[in-house]
């Protein structure tokens, strides 16, 4: 008896043969040309006079115990919330911005011999941080003389802002985009071509105010000179158009 055998067939194999077949057989779509496009950075700013001063300030006070100076530098600040508040500070305009005790810490020299004895803690400092909003300008320099006479001895910051700058970002957001627009169709212009859609608008970054040219407040004689100058308002946009050929 004669046994007749048929021959395997792998049918996945046939399938990825017939497949890399027609891959090889069927030209690959050629990718369309990319759209010719304008694209350009504007830029645009406005000046605004200040509204608010934002004063950083503290009182440091150092004792043999944490509890004495804690109690030195709470008497301290509270003598410059009160005067504050005396003076016109809305509350809501004061903010304990940082608290902190840290030991005073002591490293005695080493002896000739090399040897060195542990550190010990001899005292402690309490630091109190406050910030202020002062919104009348021509009161910065008296609050300063005053919060310093009352023991206040670090800090130092001032800042001058706007309440509300969100008009002068809107005009300057404006600008940067007529700015962008007269540049495209400068260039459209001179490259002989058509301005088409506008594709993309995009804004870098976040509009931040710089100070720009200082201008004195009225103040006393004996106050601390104070100048608030000009916050300017910047905005950049990026926008792309198509060209029209």
């Amino acid at each position: 008896m004669i046994l007749v055998t048929k021959p395997f067939v792998d049918l996945r194999a046939i399938c990825l043969a017939a497949a890399c077949l027609l891959a090889f057989a069927v030209p690959a779509a050629t990718e369309e040309p990319a759209r010719p496009v304008i694209e350009v950075t504007g830029e645009g700013s406005v000046e605004l006079a200040p509204d608010m001063a934002v004063l950083s300030m503290g009182v440091v006070r150092q004792a043999k115990t944490a509890r004495a100076a804690v109690s030195a530098n709470s008497e301290a600040m509270a003598a410059v919330i009160a005067a504050l508040k005396d003076g016109g500070i809305a509350a809501d305009d004061l903010q304990t911005s940082g608290f902190a005790i840290q030991p005073q810490v002591h490293y005695p020299k080493p002896s000739r011999d090399g040897e060195q004895g542990p550190p010990s803690i001899v005292g402690y400092q309490v630091t109190n941080s406050l910030t202020v909003r002062v919104r009348d300008l021509a009161t910065v320099g008296a609050v300063l003389d005053a919060v310093i006479a009352l023991g206040v001895n670090t800090g130092g910051g001032i800042r001058f802002t706007n309440e509300n700058a969100a008009s002068a970002i809107a005009r300057a957001r404006a600008a940067a985009v007529a700015d962008a627009v007269a540049k495209a169709r400068t260039l459209a212009e001179a490259a002989g071509v058509g301005l088409g859609p506008i594709l993309q608008i995009s804004e870098q970054g976040t509009p931040r105010a710089v100070a720009m040219r200082h201008e004195r407040q009225a103040m006393s004689a004996d106050a601390v000179p104070i100048e608030s100058g000009r916050n300017r308002y910047s905005v950049v946009v990026n926008m792309r158009w198509a060209i029209e050929q």
